[in-house]
């Protein structure tokens, strides 16, 4: 019996992690994920079927790491998924989300196609393909170490990176020798709203490690909170809208987390009460994820809150927006309010309406949670500030 480990994504980029794992007849791909953005690296071909593929372990459920299960459920694997249960939860709304924007996408260029007398194309997967993946899913405990066969056993580790995010310990044995190899999946930072610090693994023969941020540091003592209340007390006195595109799952229950603090402690005066729109369907049903108490992903403030009967997503004043009607809604209102909205790049989604409606606006605020230093910007961004 032979070990092998083959590399198929994210060894030249941050996005599309995929690796191959073989140990003896057992074949493992550990995350499946989507290339997104400018596209310079290729991922790898699988050196087997998909078909042949017994097992997907699963570090969390971003696009970048999960996005291609339906597309290679599509092309014949049956195997089983392995995740943990709040990236299980995670996942059947994302993949679903992802699939429907395939699906739309795929209609809007054949029916420029159509008119340009040109050849149509297919989705990449289809919601179909979303829901057969999803019904081979498995739910699985952080620190639950389990055997699936004589030569193969798994654990999952919080990193806190994502509600449900995991570094995944492998303890593989061949030829009488047992070897063990960590896939860290993405790590956290520490002190994040909602989800608790990254635990630490102490040994392993061989680490496959991400490196998102590559060789810079994370800046220490930022308050947050403050920035984020200051921003909001600013604008609302000059009667704008504060305006933060938000990616739909993570950043935006980190962010209601926070604005539930800033209601309670009264940091923002004289604007009681004042709205909070959550306006993107992914993000809602995102957010009521997240409020499903699933206490072995929080951390030990928010246990607190829980136990205390306290939801700590929610508060007076937040509005949640599913249909496009509700979205077209919101800047009808002129009273000043936060919106909160995807995608988080700009590049999509229902949040350029809402900057098409506000950034021209000097006395609104549009807010890049991007965890860093506050800058302000001048020209016709001057209000545009990250923190």
């Amino acid at each position: 019996m032979q070990m092998r480990l083959t590399f198929i994504g994210a060894d030249h980029e941050v996005t599309g992690s995929c690796h191959f794992l073989e140990v003896g007849e057992t074949k493992v791909l550990i995350d499946c994920g989507m290339e997104q953005g400018n596209n310079v690296y290729e991922n790898a071909e699988l050196p087997v079927s998909y078909s042949e593929i017994d097992y997907v372990f699963l570090t969390h459920a971003h696009i970048d790491h999960a996005g291609m299960l339906p597309w290679i459920y599509a092309r014949g694997f049956k195997g089983q998924v392995i995740a943990t249960y709040a990236t299980v939860d995670l996942c059947s709304i994302m993949l679903k989300d992802s699939a429907h924007i395939q699906e739309m996408e795929a209609e809007w260029k054949n029916r420029k196609a159509r008119r340009a007398g040109r050849g149509e194309v297919e989705a990449l997967y289809t919601m179909k393909d979303a829901e057969g993946v999803l019904s081979h899913f498995e739910g699985v405990a952080y620190g639950q170490e389990f055997k699936l066969n004589e030569n193969l056993t798994l654990k999952f580790t919080d990193v806190g990176h994502l509600l449900g995010s995991a570094s995944i310990e492998i303890w593989a044995a061949e030829n009488g020798v047992e070897k063990k190899i960590v896939f860290s999946g993405d790590i956290g930072n520490k002190n994040k709203p909602l989800i608790r610090d990254p635990e630490y693994i102490s040994e392993a023969d061989y680490v496959v490690m991400e490196s998102t941020y590559g060789n810079r540091r994370h800046k220490k003592g930022v308050n947050h909170v403050d920035g984020l209340a200051r921003i909001i007390q600013e604008t609302l006195d000059r009667s704008g809208n504060v305006v933060i595109p938000a990616f739909a799952v993570g950043r935006t229950q980190e962010l209601l987390y926070l604005i539930r603090h800033i209601k309670e402690e009264k940091l923002v005066t004289g604007h009681d009460g004042f709205e909070v729109y959550v306006d993107s369907p992914l993000a809602v049903e995102a957010t009521h994820v997240f409020k499903d108490n699933l206490m072995e992903c929080y951390d030990e403030e928010t246990k607190a809150l829980v136990e205390r009967g306290i939801n700590p997503i929610d508060f007076p004043g937040l509005k949640l927006s599913v249909t496009s009607e509700e979205s077209k809604n919101i800047n009808f209102d002129m009273t000043p309010k936060v919106i909160i909205s995807a995608a988080g790049m700009c590049d999509a989604g229902r949040v350029r309406h809402h900057l098409k409606h506000n950034l021209w606006r000097p006395e609104c605020s549009i807010v890049f949670a991007a965890i860093r230093p506050r800058v302000h910007w001048d020209g016709f961004c001057r209000t545009a500030r990250r923190w």
